[in-house]
């Protein structure tokens, strides 16, 4: 017999940032009953005619989804959403031109959001049309709640065998060193729009050369430390790899999750990234690294969580105390309440139970979407294999956006028995799960159910 639940629809973008976190909550569903198809968000999209109608999770609501969205809506399927970026992100006016649509965020039914913080920028984006909003907490915050780290002991144990104590250097530059260099900003442009992303991409030029110039004095200072630096999932890595050279305890690193790394070293160096939150929230000391400072520009949070230094003697002399033991996490009066304004679910109900609880309360646990008509239907196949030719011929486009080499980098291929182990590193740790299975639908694509 036909499950009557809405099949809910999980695209994944950057693997190693997304993955963990979105497959417990596609367990979590598929526990409660949910058909659930997991996947490359690109590839979601190239099947998604041939998914039941159902739920689609939304990790933006940009101006460029507006086109899939209209696809989603004439195939059936009901759009809920969050923002991937909203956590650490820019003032509201910019944030607002290049993250919000309002034509897109019309077309969700329902807005989950990382925290009160979040939920407040929703509401005062001048394009917001009352969508419910629930502030349910992201599952990537989960992952680092105390009865879930342990899901990374093994990661933190194999990384400290093979790369003994260390300093990460998590990198934050896309701005400036984007794996796909056309997506960086036009030099020359500050007098347009853009002029802000424009005037960011400068100030983060400084900053991504002083961070190179930054790695032979940290390797120089903590000889018996290896320095890891870890570039942001949508950065090239030569870059790095350069700056690297000559230094023999100097490594560049991307490789999963980036919560057994901050688990496994003993201080973390950053600049306006989210691994500055993410460290405060595991107790991993932290420093922003600030040459150049810009309250334009900076991430306040980002800051506020962390140690401060402004030159480069000040984050040697920084990072050596901390990895002696005369410095720890950076603490402040209401650090705890500081971070739970900006993310929920840190302690209760897991983020993915409440974001499940906010779609069971809309139905989608007892019933699918309803049908959008025979016309509508085939407009929506006929618009996404349309849509699908044109991004399989970009696929072959050298410096494209939709590059396959851009997609490896950020989407590589993984089998079924690695998520099932995934899986069942989950169960065993949360007892429970039994019964839910994995099965390919197509490259990149896979469905979960009980």
């Amino acid at each position: 017999m036909p499950n009557p639940s809405a099949t809910l629809i999980i695209p994944v973008e950057n693997q190693v940032r997304e993955l963990d976190a979105k497959l417990l909550l596609a367990c979590i569903a598929a526990e409660r009953g949910f058909p659930v198809v997991l996947g490359s968000r690109a590839f979601v999209h190239y099947r998604v005619d041939s998914i039941p109608r159902g739920v689609y999770l939304a990790k933006s609501m940009r101006a460029l989804s507006e086109r899939m969205f209209g696809i989603l809506r004439d195939l059936g399927h009901h759009i809920v959403a969050w923002d991937e970026e909203s956590l650490v992100r820019p003032p509201d006016e910019y944030f607002y031109r290049r993250r919000l649509s309002a034509r897109t965020i019309k077309m969700a039914s329902a807005l989950f959001a990382w925290g009160p913080d979040d939920a407040r920028v929703f509401r005062d984006f001048p394009g917001y049309p009352g969508t419910p909003i629930a502030i349910t907490g992201n599952p990537r915050a989960d992952m680092m709640r105390e009865e879930i780290r342990p899901y990374f002991r093994a990661d933190v144990e194999r990384i400290r065998q093979r790369h003994g104590r260390f300093v990460l250097v998590n990198t934050n530059f896309g701005h400036v060193n984007h794996f796909v260099p056309a997506l960086q900003p036009k030099p020359g442009s500050t007098g347009t729009k853009d002029g802000f992303r424009a005037g960011l991409a400068e100030h983060r030029a400084v900053i991504f050369e002083h961070f190179q110039k930054m790695l032979p004095a940290l390797s120089d200072a903590l000889p018996d430390h290896t320095i890891l630096v870890r570039p942001h999932p949508t950065e090239r890595h030569d870059t790095w790899i350069e700056a690297a050279a000559y230094h023999g305890n100097v490594r560049v690193v991307n490789e999963g999750n980036v919560i057994p790394w901050l688990m496994a070293c003993d201080a973390l160096i950053q600049n306006s990234c989210t691994t500055a939150v993410e460290a405060a929230i595991l107790d991993t000391p932290a420093i922003t690294y600030e040459p150049v400072a810009s309250e334009r520009f900076d991430v306040a949070l980002t800051r506020d969580l962390t140690h401060r230094a402004a030159s480069l003697p000040e984050l040697v002399d920084l990072t050596r105390s901390i990895t002696q033991g005369k410095l720890g996490v950076f603490e402040f009066p209401n650090r705890r309440e500081r971070i739970a304004h900006h993310i929920a679910a840190l302690d209760g109900p897991l983020a993915c139970e409440r974001i499940l609880d906010a779609l069971e309360c809309r139905g989608y646990a007892d019933q699918a979407p309803p049908s959008t008509g025979v016309m509508r239907l085939a407009k929506g196949r006929i618009l996404n294999r349309l849509r699908t030719v044109e991004k399989k011929i970009n696929e072959r486009r050298p410096g494209h956006r939709n590059h396959g080499d851009y997609h490896a980098h950020r989407f590589p291929e993984i089998a079924v028995q690695e998520l099932e182990r995934r899986i069942g590193r989950l169960g065993q740790l949360l007892g429970r799960f039994d019964g839910i299975r994995v099965e390919q639908r197509s490259r990149h694509l896979f469905s979960i159910a009980r």
